[in-house]
């Protein structure tokens, strides 16, 4: 009897367990089930815009730009107000090169060097600013490219560092700049390196505007891959020292392209 009673007991039990796994919805684990998933997701977020939802909250992006002039990073967070509308405040480091600057290779006894003869400084700036972006267009199916045109501007910090140069003095290496060596008839054994001069930098300030449009791939996806195209204007308080002989200025102006990548939720 006891025995029955048992094997009665495991029977039952086994048959709950079936009825519960039966009943217990089981999560996408296929490729199939995922992509379905995930179609079902895009869907609802095309949904949520038709009717005026903010499909996501915010976004972090990070971002490498080629100038006309130079290149840079890119960090930008953005909250979003709507789904055409949102803040973005934005953060760049970036290096100008002056257009006239030129490589050459010298031979300091050991190998080859390259220098740019006749710089002054590396200029560096430090961007903080705040943009607006808003949706203008893009195709009509769930994974388009949305096009935004994006209005922005702020606060510049420039960094002039020296560009310092190894030269050879009465038989002795010492660092110089060029604006030093160059009517001189020292010898030029090669450039300093990066390192050096940051203890010499001058601070520089500015402001900044900038207005882009911005191609975004997959605008219901949760990862962002966007291009940036546009137009950047700045102006520092006292003028910039790039190269010798050369007319200094306060106003640049240049085109960039951005590629951007990064996260919604």
């Amino acid at each position: 009897m006891p025995v029955k009673k048992i094997l009665c007991s495991l029977l039952f039990g086994i048959s709950c367990l079936s009825v519960v796994a039966q009943t217990s919805p089981t999560p996408p684990s296929t490729k199939k089930e995922k992509k379905e998933a995930r179609r079902e997701r895009i869907n609802m977020l095309a949904k949520q815009e038709e009717e005026g939802e903010v499909v996501f909250n915010k976004q972090s992006v990070f971002g490498f730009k080629m100038n006309t002039d130079g290149y840079g990073f890119s960090y930008e967070y953005g909250k979003y107000k709507s789904n055409r509308k949102a803040i973005l405040y934005q953060f760049e480091f970036n290096e100008k090169k002056h257009q006239k600057e030129k490589k050459i290779s010298l031979f300091d006894g050991f190998g080859f060097s390259n220098i740019i003869f006749g710089k002054t400084n590396n200029f560096y700036q430090a961007k903080l600013g705040i943009a607006q972006q808003s949706r203008i267009g893009g195709k009509g199916n769930k994974n388009g490219v949305s096009v935004s045109g994006i209005v922005g501007g702020g606060l510049t910090v420039g960094l002039l560092k020296p560009y310092m140069v190894n030269v050879v003095i009465a038989g002795q290496e010492q660092r110089s700049t060029f604006p030093k060596i160059i009517d001189s008839n020292y010898a030029i054994a090669g450039a300093a390196g990066f390192t050096v001069g940051w203890g010499e930098v001058k601070i520089n300030p500015g402001v900044h505007a900038k207005t882009a449009l911005r191609f975004d791939y997959g605008r219901f996806n949760e990862t962002v891959s966007a291009i940036e195209i546009g137009l950047m204007a700045e102006y520092y308080s006292k003028k910039v020292s790039q190269l010798a002989y050369v007319d200094e200025k306060s106003f640049f102006f240049n085109a960039y392209i951005s590629f951007l990548f990064g996260r919604r939720k």
